[in-house]
C-alpha cells in the first residue's frame, strides 16, 4: 500500500435529505451543539463575501503536499455535485494552490464549495462566479504539480480533523466540520437550540431578556461589586 500517495475512489455518504436540512441553519447555533470544538480557524475564511449564500455539502478530502495541487486536480476529476472539496496542505502558505482555471471547472462540476488551508490566487473570479472559497489568503506565486498526497482519507484543516464524508457547513462567520456519523442525532438538537436563539434574540431587540444571569454568575464566582470609585 503506497501510504502518503494513495487514491481511495469510495466514501460513506451521509443521508442527502440531511445535509440539505443542515442549509437552514446558521453555522454558530450548531457548533454550539457540539461543545463549540467543531469550527475552523478563521485564518480560513470566504475569499468572496458578496457570494452571500450558506454553503453545505459533503467532503472530498485531500491531503495535499505543500505548495502542490496535483491531488487536488484529481479530486476536480472526481467530485460530484454537491460536493465540498477540503484540501489540507500542512499550513504552507508560501504558494497559491488554486486558481481561476481550477475554480471554473469546479463550477462546472457543480461543486457546493471549497476550503483550502492555503492561499490562491486569480481571487477577483469568484464574485463572478458565484462559488463559495474559503482559503488562507492570497500570493500570485503559483503551485507545483509533482504530488504525492492522497484523497478521501482523514485530514486536519483549520485545526479541525474531517473524514471523508462528514458535512460542511459554512457562512459569513466561517466553517464548522459535522462528523456523518453524527448528523442525524445532531440536526434535531441543531434545529432546537437554533429556535430558542432565535427567541434570545427577539427579546434582546425588544429588551424583554432576562440578565440577571449575569450577576448570578459573578456572584457564584465570588466578583467583589464595589459602590464606590476607584481610587
Amino acid at each position: 500500500m503506497s501510504i502518503g500517495n494513495r487514491v481511495y475512489v469510495k466514501r460513506r455518504l451521509p443521508d442527502a435529505s440531511i445535509v440539505e436540512a443542515f442549509r437552514e441553519l446558521a453555522a454558530a447555533p450548531v457548533a454550539d451543539c457540539m461543545g463549540r470544538l467543531s469550527a475552523m480557524h478563521p485564518e480560513i475564511r470566504l475569499m468572496s463575501p458578496r457570494t452571500g449564500r450558506r454553503m453545505v455539502g459533503v467532503a472530498l478530502t485531500v491531503k495535499s503536499r505543500s505548495g502542490d495541487n496535483l491531488m487536488i486536480h484529481k479530486a476536480l476529476n472526481m467530485a460530484q455535485p454537491g460536493d465540498v472539496i477540503v484540501v489540507g496542505t500542512s499550513g504552507d502558505r508560501s504558494r497559491a494552490v488554486m486558481g481561476e482555471v481550477m475554480f471554473s471547472y469546479a463550477k462546472f462540476k457543480k461543486l457546493e464549495g471549497l476550503v483550502i488551508d492555503a492561499p490562491i490566487r486569480d481571487v477577483d473570479c469568484l464574485e463572478e462566479l458565484g462559488l463559495p472559497v474559503y482559503a488562507t489568503g492570497t500570493t500570485p506565486g503559483g503551485p507545483y504539480k509533482e504530488g504525492p498526497g492522497e484523497i478521501n482519507v482523514p485530514i486536519s484543516c483549520g485545526g479541525v480533523s474531517i473524514h471523508p464524508g462528514d458535512i460542511i457547513l459554512a457562512d459569513s462567520d466561517g466553517i464548522i466540520v459535522i462528523p456523518s456519523a453524527d448528523a442525524a442525532e445532531l440536526l434535531g438538537i441543531a434545529q432546537a437550540f437554533a429556535a430558542k436563539d432565535d427567541a434570545k434574540t427577539s427579546a434582546a431587540l425588544n429588551g424583554t431578556c432576562d440578565r440577571s444571569w449575569v450577576d448570578k454568575a459573578l456572584e457564584a464566582k465570588k466578583c467583589e461589586i464595589i459602590d464606590d470609585y476607584y481610587l
